[in-house]
């Protein structure tokens, strides 16, 4: 007897599934406040959410007056209730009441399908007593609310309540949560929009008792009574679509607690929409933005695209936030990071910006235009990219390519040689997630260095993140893991230098209108287009935000005048108008130290250079030399000609200094800086070697192989070859292996179709003075020809 007792009591003990409802459950993300940010319907067509965390109290009184005024009392049966409903049963000659607790309910409907017959009810009276002891009344209630049908394809009160009443279950009013209230009763039979006077009927009687049990007073009594019935279900929210098809991905039938912050959210949305109507006109169709805090990483805003309702037939489902794209000039702030790191640079060392040619691959600027030199930061604020193919030509395409992964770059997954020097202009393709980050990093590392006093960590490199954490995360560490001291830091000064740069408000080449947000405080921040016009970012950061911005379209399809300055960072100012004003980075002294530069060449200055400034360096910067381009030169006492101790008595020498650059780059910078005086000629009479050569090649370089192209009927073409002269109005002799082809006057081209294998090109200048470049074709054709004088003479 013991023994069928024991078994019993085992069999009573697990005859509750562990898994009461394995239904599945519909996404739902909410923002940082709880609000519902959107949902997706679960996998077997129901609004059904996931498990509420807290039943509302109106509702509870509504529920449990409607249903089971003493649940709080009974132990998952009520006897009183079941033998009240047993003898109305008997009476009436059929079922008209069940005498059902709310805990048997839940037990109901977690058997549903199974026919209402005495065995199953004495099965749900059993289990749910098994039920009580496991679950508490309040967890119960919340099975309950969570679970019960609401009529049509709706499941659970928090379903329910914004479908009908297009609001969070705890801003019901009394009349709408007896209205839910009383639906599960018969959900079949009625719900809003069908059997309405019943519904009516039903809710009314029940705000009458809820009157006379004191929940309600007269006056919120009247007010209930008098609220219409809900009408057609609302719609539910599609704040941010596609971080809940990017959440829903990842924790599918789970509700999300996002770090959105809702008005953010929604102004974001209407920006980028605002734009949009504008872009389209331009065939220009999908654009995203992306709002992180620094600090934290927390994303405050995702607009994953834009949204067209008459067309929708854009890619507007692809969610750019996470599309990989070609990232134009975005990258290149990272490159100038690197490089103050490095001690490489100083912020106006002036960086060649000249025709440039490194095996086979040429790069241009945007505007086909060159400066011949420009300080290196002002080559970042202006985005130029030739200077930046020459920066990462010495810094290194592998080094750089290590450090884009470090600092959270996660589309890099060829080796550095398949994307070669082409890495800094676009070359490779970046997601707005990663890179957003990226920025975000850079200034987190910046922001905590007088945080935490200089006792900071340079790797705290993160990704960022739209998971909400209320409970306060642990303090990190601000010493590097083990074995990271020197992979991929980043110092405070180094971020400093690079977001000074690129806080320029005086861009030359900014002509789109972004000077109307020069109200706002400081801004670091960077445009880039990629090839073709397909792809337009602006990504800019704060000491507390970093926003992202991507226009385009997400077919590919480039379109003519987009560029990050046009369309993009437009949008980027009109969002960070939203944020609060903060203060900007403190110079960090302590990392940096003060110096002499050269004004006219950036560099330290040397014992020539007469016009110096002093500025603040990373201290990596003291190992750079001194300027290379100031030096002495004795003039006559006209000061017209240079002349030496062969030609000229010392006394009547007299010593300048003089800033001179290489003829190729003084040939393009002289002509953006009119106050630069190039290097007076030598006297005719000071028979000597001239220190400072006269000419330069542009293109070919000594020693390099060249192509010669084809026209489109098939025959070879011509090589343009360029040098560059000191002095204007020279003329210059030209001969191709010892066989004289021209001269060229001022602007000194040439077109020439040299057949295969080597050659010498000679160059005689008026003066006698000789430049000889070899070089090598490597395309096969016969003949050597040029063009006439007309090409000679013409302007690249």
């Amino acid at each position: 007897m013991v023994l069928v007792a024991c078994l019993c009591l085992v069999a009573y003990w697990h005859s509750l599934p562990k898994a009461l409802f394995p239904d599945p459950y519909s996404t739902v993300i909410v923002d940082r406040e709880g609000n519902l940010l959107g949902a997706r319907i679960a996998s077997d067509g129901q609004w059904r959410f996931p498990l509420i965390d807290s039943v509302p109290h109106r509702f509870e009184k509504a529920l449990l007056t409607f249903e089971d005024r003493h649940f709080y009392k009974h132990p998952g049966v009520n006897p009183l209730a079941t033998g009240r409903a047993l003898l109305q049963n008997i009476k009436a000659g059929k079922t008209v009441s069940g005498g059902s607790t709310l805990s048997m309910q839940v037990i109901r409907l977690s058997r549903r399908h199974r026919p209402r017959t005495v065995t199953e009810k004495i099965s749900e009276m059993t289990l749910a007593t098994r039920l009580e002891l496991r679950f508490s009344k309040k967890e119960i209630l919340k099975l309950y609310a969570s679970h019960a049908p609401f009529g049509g394809n709706v499941v659970g009160l928090d379903a329910a309540a914004w479908r009908y009443f297009g609001r969070s279950p705890h801003e019901l009013s009394w009349a709408e949560a007896a209205t839910l209230a009383v639906l599960p009763n018969a959900p079949s039979l009625i719900y809003p929009g069908k059997n309405e006077q019943l519904l009516m009927q039903k809710r009314n009687r029940l705000l009458n008792q809820l009157q006379s049990r004191g929940h309600l007073d007269s006056l919120s009594y009247v007010l209930a009574k008098a609220e219409p019935l809900p009408g057609r279900p609302y719609p539910l929210p599609m704040h941010a679509t596609h971080l809940l098809n990017r959440a829903g991905r990842k924790m599918p039938g789970e509700r999300i607690h996002t770090t959105i912050d809702p008005f953010l959210q929604k102004r974001a949305t209407q920006i980028a929409e605002a734009h949009h109507r504008v872009l389209r006109a331009n065939e220009i169709h999908n654009a995203a933005i992306l709002v992180a805090h620094v600090q934290t990483g927390e994303v405050l805003a995702y607009v994953g695209n834009t949204f067209n309702m008459q067309n929708p037939y854009h890619g507007q489902q692809v969610d750019v936030i996470t599309a990989q794209r070609s990232t134009g000039s975005i990258l290149k702030p990272f490159l100038y990071a690197r490089l103050m790191e490095e001690g490489a640079f100083l912020p106006n060392m002036l960086v060649p910006d000249i025709p440039t040619q490194i095996a086979g691959y040429s790069p241009k600027n945007y505007f086909l235009t060159y400066d011949g030199a420009v300080p290196a930061k002002r080559s970042l604020a202006r985005s130029l990219n030739v200077p930046s193919v020459r920066m990462l030509r010495e810094y290194g395409v592998e080094k750089f390519h290590h450090e884009l992964k470090h600092f959270g770059m996660s589309t890099l997954v060829h080796p550095p040689g398949h994307y070669g020097l082409s890495l800094i202009l676009g070359g490779a393709d970046g997601t707005l997630w990663d890179i957003t980050g990226m920025y975000a990093s850079l200034s987190r590392v910046l922001g905590s260095y007088y945080k935490h006093y200089g006792k900071y960590n340079p790797n705290d490199i993160r990704s960022l993140h739209y998971i909400h954490h209320p409970e306060k995360p642990p303090q990190k560490s601000m010493e590097p893991p083990n074995g990271l001291q020197n992979e991929g830091r980043i110092s405070a000064a180094a971020v400093w230098l690079t977001w000074e740069a690129l806080v320029e408000v005086n861009r030359p080449d900014a002509d789109s209108g972004w000077e109307l947000y020069s109200s706002q405080g400081k801004i670091a921040w960077k445009t880039g287009t990629s090839f073709g016009g397909r792809d337009a970012w602006a990504v800019g950061t704060t000491r507390d935000y970093a926003v992202g911005v991507w226009v385009g379209n997400a077919s590919g399809e480039g379109r003519p005048g987009l560029s990050g300055l046009s369309a993009a960072a437009p949008i980027m100012f009109e969002v960070f108008d939203l944020l609060p004003k903060g203060n900007w980075f403190e110079q960090v002294f302590g990392e940096m130290e003060r110096i002499a530069t050269c004004r006219h060449s950036g560099h330290r200055a040397g014992v020539y250079c007469t016009e110096t400034d002093s500025i603040w360096v990373h201290r990596a910067g003291l190992r750079t030399t001194a300027c290379p381009y100031h030096t002495r030169i004795h003039l006559d006492k006209d000061r017209r000609f240079r002349v030496n101790t062969n030609c000229a008595d010392s006394h009547e020498m007299f010593a300048e200094s003089w800033f001179v650059l290489p003829p190729v780059i003084e040939w393009y910078y002289r002509r953006r800086n009119p106050s630069y005086k190039s290097l007076p000629p030598i006297r005719s009479d000071c028979m000597t070697e001239d220190l400072f050569p006269a000419m330069e090649m542009i293109y070919p370089h000594d020693n390099h192989s060249i192509f010669i192209p084809r026209v489109i009927d098939g025959s070879t073409g011509e090589a343009v070859f360029e040098v560059a002269h000191r002095t204007n109005q020279t003329t210059i002799f030209w001969h191709l292996n010892d066989e004289y082809i021209g001269q060229t006057r001022d602007f000194h081209q040439m077109g020439l179709s040299p057949g295969k294998g080597e050659h010498t090109l000679t160059l005689v200048d008026e003066n006698g003075e000789t430049l000889v470049v070899t070089f090598d074709v490597k395309n096969t054709h016969s003949g050597s020809t040029r063009r006439d004088g007309a090409l000679a003479g013409q302007k690249k």
